[in-house]
């Protein structure tokens, strides 16, 4: 597997510290302490030196990277995980890498930006790309619903996933539109948190106990 995507880990590797290389070109019009962290409000509510900023969440996400990789690399049923969501898994992290560096630099340039706007759509386009793929991901110990009725029973996977994939599109699909019309809270975080995560465990145990899955 790493063979055969070694190109795409070498692109995706440079992609995610190319905010470093950004960083190094603006450094000196960035102030020493920088917002990092931003509220509901848009307003920062988290502060980091300048160094850490530039080069610790980069650096932190490349090693994040790898450690997929390698996780993914030594499944013993890592044949079950499709060619396509391997790639979808790989740009993951080079895409939050991007996104969350680039809003950072513009607002410690002294821009205007609507984070929460731009963190909850990028939210709901990965929940809508991770719901298409999982009905499709069979059964292995590394990407997926990870429990231990599901490691046990192919079924229970597979009835999971599917549940799930129309869950996690649904709330992706509904967090987009809420989105882009101004109707979306903070709150919702939480809701969505519950449905995507609480329904499909809650699923998979039903399905253990009362169906012997």
């Amino acid at each position: 597997m790493l063979k055969t995507h070694k190109r795409t880990l070498i692109i995706t590797s440079i992609v995610i510290l190319l905010p470093i290389i950004i960083g190094l070109v603006l450094w000196n019009r960035l102030p020493d302490v920088m917002a990092t962290h931003f509220g509901a409000d848009n307003e920062p509510n988290g502060f980091s030196s300048k160094p850490f900023a530039v080069f610790g969440l980069p650096l932190f996400l490349l090693a994040v990277h790898w450690l997929c990789v390698l996780f993914i690399s030594v499944d013993p049923r890592r044949k079950n995980i499709s060619p396509k969501l391997f790639s979808l898994i790989l740009w993951m992290i080079p895409a939050i890498s991007l996104f969350t560096a680039i809003p950072v630099y513009a607002v410690n340039l002294g821009h205007k930006l609507d984070i929460f706007f731009f963190m909850m759509l990028f939210m709901g386009v990965l929940l809508t790309l991770i719901g298409n793929y999982l009905p499709k991901t069979r059964h292995n110990y590394t990407i997926g619903i990870r429990l231990p009725w599901t490691l046990d029973n192919e079924e229970n996977w597979n009835r999971t996933h599917r549940l799930a994939g129309h869950i996690w599109m649904g709330c992706g699909i509904l967090m987009i539109i809420f989105t882009l019309t101004g109707l979306i809270r903070a709150e919702c975080l939480i809701g969505v948190f519950i449905v995507t995560a609480w329904i499909p465990c809650v699923y998979s145990f039903w399905l253990h106990v009362r169906r012997g899955l």
